[in-house]
C-alpha cells in the first residue's frame, strides 16, 4: 500500500513537471518575450527534476512491469513515455551547452521539440488506460515538504548546470552564433529570384530592386533569434515599413501582410510600422540568397519565424494581426 501510493505520488509530480516544462518551453520558444520570470530556467529547471526523479520512477516502474495482471499496452505505453521524457531532457541539456547541434541529418532542437510531442502523446494515451488520479491525502505534510525538498535540489541542479556546462543562452534558451546560419521555415525552399526582374508589389505601386535601394535606408543593430536554438547580433541596412509604405503612397489598414516569394506570410500592425524592416544587406554586404536575397525583413524583438525572407509583397490589410495563429502552422 505505500509503495502504491508513493507511486501514485511520484506519477503525479512527474506529470506536472512534464506540464511545466511543455509551457513554459513552447511559451520561451515561440513568443519569444522577455518575461521578469525567467521562464527557461524554469524551463530546465523541470527537465533537472525529472532527472533527480528517475530513481524513485525506476522503482515504481519496476514493479509495474512485473505485475502480470498489468495489459502489456500499458506497460508499452510506460516505456515509450520513459523514452521519450529521456530523450526529451537530454537532447534540451544537451543543447544549453551549444556544443553539439547535429545528431545525424536532424538537429537537437527538432529531436527535442519532437520528442516533447511524443511524450505527450503518449502521456495522454497513457492517461486514458491508466488514470492516476490524485487525492486529499496525496498532499499531506510529508508530502509537501518532499516536493520542497526536490524543487530546492532542481534549483541547485539547475544553478550547477548553468555555471560549469551551458553556454550563455539568451532568455529564449537560444545559443550565440557569431554568424548567421541559413534556416527556411518548414518546407520553405531557399529561391534564387533574379534580381533584374524582381519587383516589390507594395500597394499598387511596384518597386524594382533599384527602387528599393534608392529608399531612406539605415543602418542598426538587432538580435535574429531564431526557434532553430541559436542567435546572432548583425548590422543590418534597410528601410523602415513605415517610410516605405509612405513613399509608395500606401496606408496600412489594420495591419500589412509580409508575403514571401515562397508563399510564407505574417501580418504587421499598422502601430508597430517603425519598428520593422525591408532590408537589404547584412554586415555591410548584400544578403545571399540563403539569408533572404534580394530583400527582407527584420523585426527587432520577434522570433525569427516573423524575419520573413525573399519578400515580394506589402499590402495593406484589415486583418487584425492578432488574427493569426501565434506559431505559422505552414
Amino acid at each position: 500500500m505505500r509503495l502504491r501510493q508513493g507511486g501514485r505520488r511520484v506519477d503525479l509530480v512527474l506529470g506536472l513537471l512534464l506540464l511545466a516544462g511543455v509551457l513554459t518551453g513552447i511559451t520561451a520558444n515561440t513568443i519569444g518575450v522577455d518575461w521578469p520570470l525567467d521562464l527557461i530556467q524554469i524551463h530546465a529547471g523541470a527537465a533537472l527534476a525529472i532527472l533527480l526523479l528517475t530513481p524513485w520512477k525506476f522503482v515504481v516502474a519496476r514493479g509495474g512491469l512485473r505485475k502480470k495482471r498489468r495489459p502489456w499496452p500499458t506497460k508499452g505505453l510506460s516505456l515509450a513515455l520513459a523514452f521519450f521524457v529521456l530523450v526529451t531532457a537530454g537532447s534540451g541539456l544537451l543543447h544549453s551547452t551549444g556544443r553539439v547541434e547535429f545528431v545525424g541529418p536532424l538537429t537537437l532542437m527538432q529531436i527535442h521539440v519532437g520528442s516533447a510531442v511524443g511524450a505527450v502523446t503518449v502521456l495522454v494515451a497513457h492517461f486514458l488506460l491508466h488514470a492516476v488520479r490524485p487525492r486529499r491525502q496525496d498532499a499531506d505534510r510529508r508530502a509537501l515538504l518532499r516536493l520542497a525538498v526536490l524543487g530546492g535540489a532542481a534549483a541547485v541542479a539547475t544553478a550547477a548546470w548553468d555555471t560549469w556546462a551551458a553556454a550563455n543562452r539568451r532568455f529564449t534558451g537560444s545559443v550565440p552564433k557569431a554568424e548567421l546560419e541559413v534556416t527556411a521555415w518548414i518546407n520553405d525552399g531557399i529561391p534564387e529570384l533574379d534580381p533584374a526582374a524582381y519587383r516589390l508589389r507594395a500597394g499598387k505601386a511596384q518597386l524594382d530592386l533599384d527602387a528599393v535601394l534608392a529608399l531612406p535606408r539605415e543602418t542598426f543593430e538587432a538580435v535574429l533569434d531564431c526557434t532553430s536554438g541559436w542567435y546572432s547580433s548583425q548590422r543590418w541596412q534597410g528601410v523602415r515599413l513605415s517610410v516605405l509604405l509612405t513613399a509608395a503612397g500606401v496606408t496600412p489598414g489594420r495591419s500589412v501582410e509580409v508575403r514571401s516569394a515562397t508563399g510564407f506570410a505574417r501580418w504587421f500592425g499598422a502601430e508597430t510600422l517603425d519598428n520593422v524592416w525591408l532590408v537589404t544587406h547584412v554586415g555591410g554586404f548584400p544578403l545571399s540568397y540563403g539569408h533572404g536575397f534580394p530583400a527582407r525583413i527584420v523585426a527587432p524583438g520577434r522570433r525569427g519565424f516573423w524575419w520573413v525572407k525573399w519578400v515580394t509583397s506589402i499590402q495593406p490589410s484589415d486583418r487584425p494581426p492578432w488574427a493569426q495563429s501565434f506559431f505559422p502552422l505552414s
